[in-house]
């Protein structure tokens, strides 16, 4: 599906509110790629993509515009925190880390789409397994009358290779392992459950099988180095401090340059292959209170050239969010208590309470966005969810306020609850 930026815009409106710039961005970003594919293939090598850097608060979308971007293009998507990699060598991790774990996230993208191609043949052979089993026909197995009935089925397990624990859990190891574990055979053995339980891990196996393994590979190896989208969260806290003070963190800046030439573009060894990251899309975000994108190291400052300023959410956002896109707090909860049997309905005043407490709370506590308002919410609904079978139940203004202002009237209650 090529959209052109104005579809991918539309796209993403539908899942996170405002931030219009950021949306434009990376919008053009994804389009990029589309226009690169028709390039001759002597040009289209050089031609990489322009990384992306977002700055600005927690919890006003940074995650959810690059998530919902490697969803809406159907690519390979691996979230990172630069803080993760702060001391490497003794608990934290090797950036060659953020390569490996893409081209798994590629590969069981692949591997999904390709299992879906082949679930109802899979399907079949799993109820025709059981079906055999149980002595009945295949129309039984289906008729679900047999779902409680007990099987022995054959499964395969993973082989298991305990010496590895002793060998050290870094990255390096981990991704050894990993290979290893490729090269032997997984072994067969004989489990007793559920027929529901069994059908489906028939089906998995199955589908499994019928896929082509060399396939999925080759395909996830492309995707990944051609179609990957990493986001690196908290580029921030590894930026030098504008003050010249060390900060909490001094090993920032030997971060950055290691993850310098990922970025700028490498080949890592993984269990699937090598995999280049010259034309993976890197977004790096982060809130820039202390220090600012002008901290980072030069070198890495010139690969992030695209940099948008996401903008803080008031009150007014904070309505909006709960009402307007597809899948809304206010249409979650709403179903969710609607499968237990209760109706709910929010005035436009309860809306606005909710969004309002939600400000507040970020104003006199620690400032977290849109998460804020999933936590009001759950303290709202908290006596409606623990009822079953309530009919239709009003959610007004003053049920809002009586369930909330007891918690913000106190201080040290609200940092707890809130």
């Amino acid at each position: 599906m090529e959209l052109t930026p104005a579809e991918i815009v539309r796209e993403l409106d539908k899942h996170i509110v405002g931030q219009a710039a950021a949306k434009r961005a990376v919008a053009v970003a994804l389009r990029n790629r589309t226009r690169r594919k028709r390039l001759p293939p002597e040009l289209a090598r050089e031609v990489t993509p322009k990384n992306i850097l977002m700055i600005g608060p927690t919890g006003v979308g940074k995650t959810e515009i690059a998530r919902r971007l490697a969803r809406l293009a159907g690519a390979p998507f691996l979230k990172v925190e630069a803080t993760k990699f702060t001391e490497v060598g003794y608990v934290g991790r090797d950036v060659d880390s953020i390569v490996r774990d893409l081209a798994e996230a590629s590969y069981q993208l692949v591997m999904g789409e390709m299992k879906n191609k082949v679930a109802e043949r899979a399907q079949t052979a799993a109820e025709e397994e059981v079906a055999s089993l149980l002595r009945v026909s295949v129309f039984e197995v289906r008729s679900g009358r047999h779902d409680e009935a007990s099987v022995e089925v054959e499964v395969a397990e993973e082989a298991k290779m305990p010496f590895m624990g002793m060998m050290g859990g870094n990255d390096q190891m981990q991704g050894l392992t990993d290979m290893l574990k490729g090269l032997m055979p997984a072994r067969r053995v004989r489990r007793r459950m559920r027929v529901r339980e069994a059908l489906e891990t028939l089906k998995n196996q199955e589908a499994e099988r019928l896929v082509d393994k060399e396939e999925a590979t080759q395909e996830a190896l492309r995707r990944a180095q051609e179609e990957g989208i990493v986001f690196i969260d908290e580029m921030d806290k590894v930026a030098r401090s504008s003050k010249g003070g060390s900060g909490p963190d001094v090993s920032g800046e030997g971060v950055q340059r290691d993850l310098l030439p990922v970025v700028e573009g490498t080949v890592v060894s993984t269990r699937l292959g090598p995999v280049s990251t010259d034309h993976v899309l890197f977004i790096a975000a982060g809130a820039f209170h202390v220090s600012k994108p002008s901290d980072l190291i030069p070198e890495l400052q010139g690969r992030f050239p695209i940099r948008v300023e996401l903008e803080s959410l008031g009150v007014a956002e904070f309505e909006r969010i709960l009402r307007e896109p597809e899948n809304s707090l206010i249409k979650q909860y709403s179903a969710l208590l609607g499968a237990d049997g209760t109706e709910t309905h929010f005035s436009p005043e309860a809306v606005q309470a909710v969004a309002r407490y939600a400000f507040q709370a970020n104003q006199e506590l620690e400032d977290i966005g849109a998460r804020r308002l999933a936590t009001v919410l759950e303290r709202v609904l908290e006596e409606v969810s623990f009822q079953t079978e309530l009919g239709r139940v009003e959610i007004t203004k003053e049920y809002v306020e009586t369930r909330l202002a007891g918690v913000l009237a106190s201080h040290d209650l609200s940092r707890y609850i809130l």
